[in-house]
Parts: structure tokens; C-alpha cells; sequence
């Protein structure tokens, strides 16, 4: 195959796929119906065009007839009053009508013929138009409805162009969203652990201090509590108390008092 039957038949494949696409299923039914109803009104206008001619060929025959009528009229009245050549004349005349008329009924009689043709192919191609029309707005209606039935799907599945671009924007939206909340979370857990500062408000390096050294204390407590409830260990010790705080005194226990013996002074 050579170079250009080639690309002249890539170009009418790929014009061919782009006029597919821009085909509207239902202008091409209208103008197909427009065609017909054109073709229709040729037919119709080729019966009345017949039908005019055998008219007039009609009004030619019935003057001839009348001709041939007023001429034997003539020649018996030209017998009658002893003129033969007259009649004679009359009679030559009428014959050359009789060809004429003969002539005119053939083409009478053809024409005729043609115009019922015409006119019984246009009460079918009027029966075809009709139900053309009718099959037509069907099929119409029906691509319609299937039309706005494919946007419904595409738009609940999110395939259509404008569903998808919504989509991909409340995606993006949705994954800023979760990137800010991460960030969030992790400043907020450089600055419990004093990696990073927070400028917004007064430095107090020993209240921070404090605070962690207040947090390890309740972990432990925790531990042991949890130890003795599982019989594991005995029940946690009390942490010393505060600074500032009174210790609290511990009581010696009292010496159980045994009974008096005998003997032993009072």
C-alpha cells in the first residue's frame, strides 16, 4: 500500500470517527424524515402535472368530438339542399378529425394509466413516510430517555466529567484536610515534649520541668497499683510528699499487753 492511500485512509477513519461523535442519532432521524416528505411532495406534484395534462387532452377530445359532430351536422344539411360537394367536403374534414381524436384518446388512455401509477405510489410512500414518522419519534424518545439515564449513572458512579471533577476536588480537599490534621498533631506532641518551643506565650523552663518530672511519678503509682490488683507485687508504696508538705508522723505501734503474772510488782 503506498504512502498516500495511507494517510487518505487514516484521514477518513479518524473523520469518520469524529463525525460519529458529533452524529445526533435524532437530528439524523428528522432529516431523514425531512427527505422523505420532500420526495413525497415530487410525487405528489408528478400526479398533479399528470393529471393537469389528461385534463387538457380531455377538453382537446371533447372539442374535436363536438367538431366531428357539427361537421356530419353540416354535410346532411348540404345533402339536403342538393350539395354534395359540400358534404363531401364535410366528411373529408371529419375523417382528418377521426385520426386526431384517435391520437388523442391513446394519449388519454396512457396518461391515464400513469396517473394511476403515480398516484398508488403515493398513497404507499405516504403510508411508508407516516410510518417512518411514527417509528421516528419512538426511537427518539427512547434514545432520550436512555440519554438522560446514562448521565444519571455516570453521575451517581462519578464517571461523568463534571461528577469526576467535583470528586477530584473533594478528594484533594479531603487529603489537605487529613495532611493539616497530621502536622497539628505532631507540633502538638514536639511541644509537649519539648522539642519545640511556643513563642506565643511566657518561657518558664522550671514550670516545664516541673511537669515532667510530675508525669513520671503517676506512671509509676499506675504500675503498682496495676501489679497489686494482679497479685504481683504488694500494694504501692506512697510517694513522698511534696516539697512543703508535712510528712505524715507514723505511729509506733502500741505493745499488746500480756496478762499479770503472778509475783511481778504492781
Amino acid at each position: 500500500m503506498s504512502v498516500m492511500k495511507r494517510m487518505s485512509m487514516i484521514f477518513k477513519s479518524k473523520a469518520n470517527k469524529a463525525l460519529d461523535r458529533m452524529e445526533d442519532p435524532r437530528e439524523t432521524l428528522d432529516y431523514s424524515y425531512q427527505r422523505q416528505l420532500e420526495m413525497l411532495q415530487k410525487v405528489r406534484r408528478g400526479v398533479a402535472d399528470v393529471a393537469t395534462s389528461r385534463k387538457r387532452l380531455e377538453l382537446q377530445i371533447n372539442q374535436l368530438e363536438q367538431q366531428q359532430n357539427k361537421l356530419t351536422e353540416q354535410g346532411k344539411k348540404a345533402l339536403q339542399v342538393g350539395r354534395e360537394d359540400l358534404a363531401r367536403e364535410a366528411l373529408t374534414r371529419r375523417s382528418g378529425l377521426d385520426s386526431q381524436l384517435g391520437d388523442l384518446r391513446a394519449q388519454y388512455q396512457q396518461l391515464q394509466g400513469e396517473e394511476e401509477k403515480l398516484t398508488l405510489a403515493s398513497q404507499r410512500l405516504q403510508a411508508k413516510v407516516d410510518s417512518f414518522r411514527t417509528r421516528k419519534e419512538t426511537i427518539k424518545a427512547t434514545y432520550t430517555a436512555a440519554e438522560a439515564q446514562t448521565k444519571i449513572n455516570e453521575a451517581f458512579s462519578g464517571i461523568s466529567e463534571e461528577m469526576g471533577d467535583v470528586g477530584l476536588a473533594i478528594q484533594r480537599a479531603e487529603e489537605k484536610t487529613e495532611n493539616m490534621k497530621a502536622r497539628a498533631g505532631a507540633i502538638d506532641e514536639l511541644l509537649a515534649s519539648g522539642a519545640l518551643e511556643d513563642y506565643s506565650g511566657p518561657r518558664d523552663d522550671i514550670q516545664a520541668e516541673l511537669d515532667r518530672m510530675g508525669s513520671g511519678p503517676g506512671v509509676d503509682l499506675e504500675l503498682e497499683q496495676m501489679k497489686a490488683e494482679l497479685g504481683m507485687a504488694e500494694a504501692p508504696k506512697q510517694l513522698d510528699a511534696a516539697p512543703g508538705q508535712a510528712k505524715p508522723q507514723q505511729h509506733a505501734p502500741q505493745q499488746a499487753q500480756r496478762p499479770h503474772q503472778p509475783g511481778e510488782g504492781q
